[in-house]
């Protein structure tokens, strides 16, 4: 069977499609996302805590570009945020299987976990077990919250 059957049954691109995808209109984007696990651990239900997404999208100038932006899930800190050229693009990356979607450089305001969300929603296929991450409601502790000594490892008993 061919790459490109294969990809059909599922939606996914190969790269090459991908950029072939984004070129047709300039309003397109495919995009592919890969979670970041930390360090090995006994936890049989160790879970990812963030991502790396890879976005492969027009450049305005008829040409093509990939932005590969990663960083931990529920925080609005990216560890990266970097724009690739055609030549720039690792192997492993032209590897990867990409999803149609559209993208807009404001979604990059949010988190990391809502970028990937809005990449699908845009897609028009969110799968129904992705959480809606951009309707969560906000929780913080407020201004009466008082943490005891011993959440944060200090002795009670030491004055």
């Amino acid at each position: 069977m061919s790459e490109t059957t294969d990809n059909a049954s599922d939606g996914r691109m190969s790269f090459d499609e991908a950029v072939h995808y984004v070129q047709q209109q300039p309003d397109r984007a495919a995009f592919a996302a890969a979670p970041v696990f930390g360090e090995r651990t006994d936890d049989e239900q160790q879970h990812a805590e963030g991502a790396r997404v890879f976005i492969v999208e027009a450049d305005g100038a008829g040409s093509w570009r990939v932005r590969f932006v990663a960083g931990p899930f529920f925080s609005n800190v990216y560890g990266a945020n970097e724009i690739m050229a055609p030549a720039e693009v690792p192997d492993r990356v032209r590897e990867l299987r990409f999803l149609p979607s559209r993208f807009d450089e404001d979604w990059l305001d949010g988190q990391v976990q809502l970028l990937i969300q809005k990449l699908m929603q845009a897609n028009g296929d969110l799968p129904p077990e992705m959480p809606d991450y951009a309707s969560a409601p906000t929780v913080g502790a407020g201004p009466e919250a008082v943490f005891p000594i011993s959440f944060i490892g200090r002795d009670p008993e030491r004055k």
